[in-house]
């Protein structure tokens, strides 16, 4: 069953000789049912307009303008997509603007109308990096209601991890702090092209109204960020950097020195990096 009229994406690959490049961590979803199916999972688009990261030869793309996307920005990296995508806006008038160019570099709000959802298959070797970025702003809330974002399914695990798991760490605490995250679809290597050797796994992440508990941003990301850098180690000893009287302060927090990050709950951390404001 085909979601529109345009070709099949293996023809439009073919046709325009997009062999997936590694150094731009490209794996193809080929499955236009598919891409249909994670568009559903961001919700209702017919009222929002969408950013998408790294569309490729636009399967997703595609998906997201057939499940009624008011509106659809697309910044690709790779010049040799731009005609597939071309083509694509062809098809859907005035509802597709393709963006040459690096989404870590681009301001893509001047040409979305809120509100707005994100939904790609990020790019493996910048999908952490954006994800970070979109969940740490200094204002809150964000640009974003939702984020819909295919990864490989252990990064997608550590995204939704709970405490004392051994996917615990930096990703989980800074998402479910302003979000909440739950994995909505599982997809096998050979849904793509060519297959990766893991499997993948799409998130949703809804925008909480606030935090939940009160933090700087950046003070939060640095915390956890050291906490897990040495998640063996005392957190007395991984944090020694932070302050000259951590011990201090993680007791202020709620928290024993000799702790292990893995163990520590969001609300603690929050407290610990509120200490560090002053």
């Amino acid at each position: 069953m085909s979601i529109d009229t345009l070709p099949p994406l293996r023809a439009v690959i073919a046709e325009h000789d997009l062999s997936a490049r590694k150094s731009l961590g490209q794996n193809f979803l080929l499955d236009l049912n598919l891409t249909a199916k994670i568009a559903r999972q961001a919700g209702d688009l017919s009222s929002s307009d969408v950013l998408e990261i790294g569309p490729g030869p636009g399967g997703l793309t595609r998906g997201l303008l057939a499940e009624g996307a008011r509106h659809v920005l697309a910044i690709e990296k790779d010049p040799r997509c731009l005609p597939a995508l071309a083509q694509i806006a062809d098809a859907y008038p005035g509802r597709l603007t393709v963006m040459e160019g690096d989404a870590l570099k681009i301001d893509p709000l001047r040409h979305l109308t809120p509100p707005i959802r994100v939904a790609a298959n990020l790019p493996y070797n910048v999908g952490t990096e954006l994800l970070v970025r979109w969940l740490t702003p200094d204002v809150w809330p964000p640009f974003w209601q939702s984020l819909t974002l295919m990864f490989q399914r252990e990064v997608a695990e550590r995204i939704v991890a709970v405490p004392g798991s051994k996917a615990y760490g930096r990703l989980a605490l800074l998402a479910q702090w302003r979000s909440e995250a739950r994995i909505v679809m599982t997809l096998p290597p050979e849904a793509f092209s060519p297959p990766p050797k893991v499997s993948s796994a799409v998130v949703h992440l809804t925008a909480l109204p606030a935090p939940r508990y009160p933090a700087q941003p950046k003070l939060l990301e640095r915390t956890v960020a050291m906490a897990f850098n040495q998640r063996r180690k005392m957190l007395r000893a991984a944090l020694k950097g932070l302050a000259p009287d951590i011990e201090d302060r993680l007791i202020a927090s709620g928290i024993q020195p000799t702790d292990r990050a893995e163990t520590v709950g969001l609300e603690q951390f929050c407290a610990l990096a509120r200490t560090l404001e002053a």
